[in-house]
């Protein structure tokens, strides 16, 4: 009976409470060739914030396997022929530069 009694007055005090949200930064997209590709298909399955997520991860090869990673495995509706441009984007855009060979 106590623990029924803990539960209902648990219940009873999150609901009096005030709900908070966490403050959530949209993310834009810089401008570029391809850039409403990017939010057309991406935007269809997750967050835009995975692309500044990623980033500093994914270079060329990366995104490229990452994009046809969404298609092949998720399913995601990007057409062949967008797949090019989605990836140049990216990978301008938000790809990890290459180390410069010799820096100290």
């Amino acid at each position: 009976m106590k623990l029924v009694l803990s539960l209902i007055l648990l219940c009873a005090a999150a609901l009096g409470a005030p709900a908070t949200h966490a403050q959530e930064a949209k993310l834009r997209l810089k401008d570029g060739a391809a850039r409403d590709k990017v939010m057309v298909n991406c935007s269809v399955c997750h967050s835009i914030d995975y692309v500044a997520m990623n980033s500093p991860f994914l270079d060329r090869a990366g995104w490229e396997g990452s994009v046809n990673k969404m298609i092949k495995v998720f399913g995601a509706p990007i057409a062949a022929e967008d797949v090019p441009a989605i990836v140049s984007y990216l990978a301008e855009n938000y790809g990890r530069k290459p180390e410069t060979a010799g820096k100290k």
